[in-house]
């Protein structure tokens, strides 16, 4: 079997120094933020090219607490899309706020830029673009919007660590810059971990509180917040892990560039990369009217793939309250029907690589593969 995401060939690859943090960890019982955490965030926030890193636990969190941070809130509204993961949307009604919703571009499958103006209202207060799968969204007219606009700009780079837009590191474009280090990502804690990086010290010094019951010092509370705080393992897991992520970047870069040189003349859609971007392949993402049959017949031959998102956001029933339909966002809605996704990482082998395309080739011949 080829398996969509191998974690444990990654874990082997780091073990002794994994295992060395965490045994450090529990010798000094820092077990919440503490010093592994913050030596992390520092870390972190130096890699993204911003001036703070706030750890928190997930990042939907680092969601939530960055639109708290911006002042959103009950009646507001906020620009994102429907072609992501829920979270996204999620983050924005946990402050009261309502997403709106524009399409995407089709080839790029981010926000698209030319329908967010007209999208605008006297309610609206941020525009939330997705770096999907590992590409950035087209930030510098976004940012000229938003300054237009007087609106705040928050980066869901939940998929995106070390992505770059015009050579500039996502996360630190916007306002805010929010990233996950949910196990499978490119940057994966072992359980769940998120940051939000800003270059604004009093976004930072807020989300400090925030995460943290509202203390801007042990109980004395300023804020009414939560319990967001990131484990200290998670602090020094990612912090062996943060040294090896140009590495894997580059791996997954070469891996991506081989499916693309062996499905070229495939009848399949593989990723474009934008000009402005440095994609680091998250997600390997191809495109076909034929992808249920295929990720059918590529499961039955032990590849495992996966679908990101087979529902856009609009059309879940628990989001129905938002009033939209099918058909309200086309693009969003035929890629959630198409796009699937192959294996990816950074320890995928060429042979591997050869193994999934020789299968797709074999199926989109119509030749059973014995």
């Amino acid at each position: 079997m080829i398996p969509f995401v191998d974690l444990k060939a990654q874990y082997i690859s780091v073990k002794d120094e994994v295992d060395a943090a965490v045994a450090q960890v529990l010798e000094t019982t820092q077990f919440v933020l503490g010093k592994e955490v913050a030596a992390f965030e520092r870390e972190f926030a130096n890699y993204c090219n911003a001036d703070y890193g706030i750890a928190v636990n997930t990042g939907t969190s680092a969601l939530h607490l960055s639109l708290l941070a911006a002042g959103i809130g009950l009646g507001d509204e906020v620009i994102t899309v429907p072609f992501t993961f829920v979270a996204t949307a999620a983050a924005i009604c946990y402050t009261g706020a309502t997403p709106v919703f524009v399409d995407i571009d089709p080839v790029s499958y981010t926000i698209d830029v030319k329908q967010i103006e007209s999208a605008i209202t006297e309610r609206t207060k941020a525009i939330l673009p997705v770096h999907l799968y590992g590409q950035p969204a087209d930030m510098e007219p976004i940012m000229a919007i938003a300054r237009r606009h007087n609106l705040t700009v928050i980066e869901d780079a939940a998929q995106a660590h070390r992505s770059e837009y015009k050579g500039q590191r996502v996360g630190s474009i916007g306002d805010l810059g929010c990233f996950s280090f949910y196990p499978g990502k490119n940057l994966g804690a072992y359980g769940e971990g998120g940051m939000v990086v800003t270059n604004n010290p009093e976004y930072a010094r807020t989300i400090q509180m925030y995460r943290d019951w509202g203390q801007e010092q042990r109980y004395h509370h300023v804020l009414k917040g939560y319990n967001y705080r990131m484990e200290g393992m998670q602090g020094a897991i990612l912090r062996v892990k943060l040294r090896y992520l140009d590495r894997w970047t580059e791996a997954r870069r070469a891996n991506a560039a081989l499916y693309d040189e062996l499905l070229a003349n495939l009848d399949v859609k593989t990723p474009v990369v934008m000009p402005y971007s440095h994609h680091v392949y998250h997600i390997y993402a191809l495109r076909s009217p034929k992808r249920d049959w295929l990720q059918q017949q590529l499961n039955e031959q032990g590849i495992q793939t996966g679908i990101h998102y087979p529902i856009p956001v609009h059309l879940q029933p628990a989001y129905s309250d938002l009033g939209y339909k099918s058909g309200d966002f086309p693009h969003s809605e035929q890629a959630a029907k198409e796009v699937f996704s192959l294996p990816m990482y950074a320890e995928l082998q060429s042979s591997q690589i050869d193994t999934v395309v020789n299968t797709l080739t074999s199926l989109l011949d119509g030749v059973k593969v014995a």
